[in-house]
């Protein structure tokens, strides 16, 4: 099977910036002992409102830009500070399982745009393409969603999918992830993370996401060295953007190839000029 007939495998770095650094430099070095594929790089411009500037992130982020690998927009801040409204899942999901890290959960259109812009900004100051946005913890709330898809973003992600944004179509995709923050998550989403992978196997696309905290945890750095060594047998790794251009393609076949199937009388379907 050639490479670009294998399934694809997306491994991304979350929570870009000065303040993380060092972790995600250990997580890159990691990666490369297993093998030097592109990776995508999950940015967040201001932090934790963090206004602090690292010239030695900033050039490294320039050569893999050179070397094939790819910078997306994570929020602004990876703060949530919109207000708290109701009960249930939602709630906890906000306060309790991100710990209020979920920027886009409850952000109004307004404030959504502002935000987005000043990312965008962000990455125009340092001459940084950007095709991808990815909102912290993978929350998108409603007013968030629809101002999404205005935006000049090729696509999404969710925890368990791919989003193309132009045209909008959606791809299964759990993310495997660690619960590296306490010690029962840390031992549960191990196998978690390998029972994910095996149903995923014959997907499209799957998905690794790395994130700082993964850093200080020895078992979770060799779990995913075993899990990406093993996948990279049946899978090509590219980066997401990558990935858009050929769920871009797919889309592009499907639509040729209807085109040109045998309409119910048994000729051709033509295309009309509008």
């Amino acid at each position: 099977m050639s490479p670009s007939d294998k399934p694809a495998l997306c491994v991304a770095i979350h929570d870009v910036a000065p303040a993380t650094w060092s972790e995600c430099l250990h997580l890159l070095h990691a990666v490369r002992a297993v093998a030097d594929i592109p990776l995508t790089w999950l940015v967040v411009p201001r932090y934790h409102r963090s206004a602090m500037r690292s010239f030695a992130c900033e050039g490294t982020l320039d050569k893999l830009l050179g070397q094939g690998h790819e910078l997306a927009l994570h929020g602004y801040t990876h703060l949530d500070t919109a207000p708290l409204r109701g009960t249930g899942p939602g709630r906890w999901l906000r306060t309790v399982y991100t710990q209020r890290e979920g920027e886009f959960a409850g952000t109004n259109a307004d404030e959504t745009r502002r935000r987005i812009a000043l990312g965008l900004r962000w990455f125009e100051e340092r001459g940084w393409p950007v095709s991808g946005f990815v909102a912290p913890a993978w929350l998108t709330g409603p007013a968030a969603w629809a101002v999404l898809q205005t935006q000049p973003f090729r696509y999404t992600t969710t925890y368990s999918r791919f989003y193309l944004l132009r045209p909008l179509r959606a791809q299964w995709a759990p993310a495997l992830v660690y619960a590296a923050r306490n010690a029962a998550g840390r031992a549960l989403s191990r196998p978690l993370a390998s029972g994910l992978a095996a149903l995923s196997a014959k997907a499209p696309l799957v998905r690794l996401a790395l994130h700082p905290h993964d850093a200080h945890h020895p078992a979770l750095v060799r779990h995913a060295q075993h899990l990406i060594e093993r996948l990279l047998v049946t899978h090509t790794a590219m980066t997401k953007v990558a990935f858009a251009d050929r769920m871009s393609g797919l889309d592009v076949a499907l639509n040729m190839a209807a085109s040109a199937s045998p309409s119910p009388s048994g000729g051709r379907h033509r295309q009309r000029n509008s």
